[in-house]
């Protein structure tokens, strides 16, 4: 019975590795009539998997098996239900893309490495173990690295996808450095199990903080975090759009949650070491994200270094829970957070679906003039892209304005008044390249006179539901809100 449960506990996981299987196996051996439906059985088997961790999000289903290396709990659930989402969106906008730049033409191994990324960023999100962490990781990483690089005869795909590669590799080398001088500090590889050890004093000091300087090296790089963030514009630009959506949007879960996992479940009795590593990577980030933004022309590689920007007041979230008093405001802090990276994915998903909808066949929509006269050629999308543009700013009242205020008022809580000040400032920089992309929609003359769609009925109607989350999140957040702070209190111990 209790290999019964141990199993049941995983069922989303072993459920997407089947359905995985089942499609790369009808994908290489079906016909081309069945190859063509390989779309719709993907989409087939990401709605199985929301319904699955829907249906176990509940009191019986949480716990720790497989000798602690795996956890189910709510904020696993949560998580992996919007990363299931996030990649289903990103197919359904990305399709038309692929198809017309011959990424399928060997076949739907594009929507087989989806899934696979999809099953490393399970396997983050309830690792309950170092070991667990890296073997999700370095999942996720190889089916992201062969995506970036599907368009085999593009040049600029190619080169990002070996940029991403060899720093990928290393950035994975110098998280796995990390974990093992945690080992040897506490001789545990359990999340539990460590902080446990530090909490009776039995770890080697010495080695435990270094090897806390590694392992936030390599969070700070799958999160986008400057100084290790000079993959992340090249990798954008370079990488075919759908790709691109994919890289940032539920890889950003996944690297938030072994944040999480790893610094305030683990490593929380030794916060004063490595709270003052986030306060650096945050101002870093904020500065350099809005500051080279400002340079920028390309709209994706643009959209990069806002995205790192955007990691800065993730990581003042996480800071903030450190100087609280009690587990309450701690959980409020790094609810701010995950509120944080669920508008900003939803914010993404928004801005890169109108990137692709846009690119047609011989034409891609990558730089910022291509964005001129869009509000007379497509209102919609243009509608869509201000939203996205001023929830980004942090321009009230869409959801983005909110996302800041709540990571705002943790950092005031924690008392460092000058940090939220200098978050504000760089928020003000920043808005200066997000109006602008607004101006170019609605201000400027269109540099052609070609009628831009909107896709497929599925398509705009995804679209329409993006835009009105995006404002309807800003003014009633509540919802939303509570259920982070409260998945926070449920899953994570501090």
């Amino acid at each position: 019975m209790q290999n019964l449960f141990d199993f049941a506990l995983a069922t989303p996981e072993i459920v997407l590795l089947v359905l995985t299987g089942a499609v790369l196996l009808i994908d290489a051996f079906g016909n081309e009539p069945t190859r063509r439906m390989t779309f719709m059985l993907t989409m087939g088997a990401l709605l199985v998997v929301i319904l699955v961790s829907w249906g176990q999000w509940g009191e019986g289903t949480q716990g720790r098996t497989f000798s602690s290396l795996y956890v189910a709990d709510s904020l696993g659930h949560f998580l992996k239900i919007l990363s299931a989402i996030s990649v289903a969106v990103t197919l359904i906008y990305g399709r038309a893309y692929a198809e017309k730049r011959d990424m399928m033409a060997r076949g739907g191994e594009m929507y087989s490495l989806a899934l696979l990324t999809l099953l490393g960023v399970f396997v983050m999100i309830s690792a309950g173990s170092m070991l667990t962490v890296y073997l999700g990781v370095e999942l996720m990483s190889f089916a992201l690295y062969g995506l970036v690089a599907l368009r085999r005869d593009h040049l600029a795909a190619t080169e990002a996808a070996m940029k991403y590669y060899v720093l990928g590799c290393l950035a994975s080398g110098i998280l796995l450095y990390g974990m093992s001088m945690i080992y040897g500090a506490t001789g545990q590889l359990g999340l539990v199990e460590i902080a446990q050890v530090i909490r009776d004093g039995g770890a080697d000091r010495m080695p435990l903080v270094f090897g806390v300087v590694f392992i936030v090296s390599g969070l700070a790089f799958k999160m986008t975090a400057a100084p290790f963030h000079m993959w992340t514009p090249d990798v954008y630009q370079g990488a075919p759009t759908t790709v691109t959506l994919l890289v940032g949007s539920a890889p950003k879960f996944a690297a938030l949650v072994i944040t999480l996992r790893l610094l305030i479940e683990a490593l929380h009795g030794i916060a004063v070491d490595w709270q003052p590593m986030l306060l650096i990577l945050a101002v870093l980030s904020l500065a350099v994200g809005n500051i080279v933004a400002i340079a920028q022309s390309n709209f994706k590689r643009m959209l990069a270094y806002s995205t790192i920007g955007q990691m800065g007041f993730v990581f003042l979230g996480l800071m903030s829970g450190v100087y609280e008093g009690q587990a309450g405001a701690s959980a409020e802090a790094y609810g701010a957070s995950l509120f944080y990276v669920v508008i900003y994915v939803l914010t993404t998903l928004s801005t890169f679906g109108l990137i692709l909808l846009m690119s047609r066949q011989g034409f891609e929509c990558e730089e910022i003039s291509d964005l001129k006269g869009l509000n007379r050629r497509n209102p919609l999308l243009a509608g869509v892209l201000m939203l996205s543009m001023f929830s980004l700013a942090g321009i009230p009242p869409l959801s983005g304005f909110y996302a800041k205020l709540v990571v705002l008022q943790a950092v005031v809580g924690a008392g460092h008044v000058w940090l939220a000040v200098f978050a504000v400032m760089c928020s003000l920089i920043g808005a200066f390249y997000y109006l602008r992309v607004v101006k170019a929609a609605y201000f400027d003359e269109p540099e052609d006179s070609i009628t831009l769609g909107a896709g497929t009925l599925a398509t705009r109607g995804v679209m329409s539901v993006n835009g009105l989350l995006v404002i309807g999140l800003g003014i009633l957040p509540g919802g939303l809100m509570a259920l982070c702070v409260d998945v926070i209190r449920q899953s994570l111990a501090f």
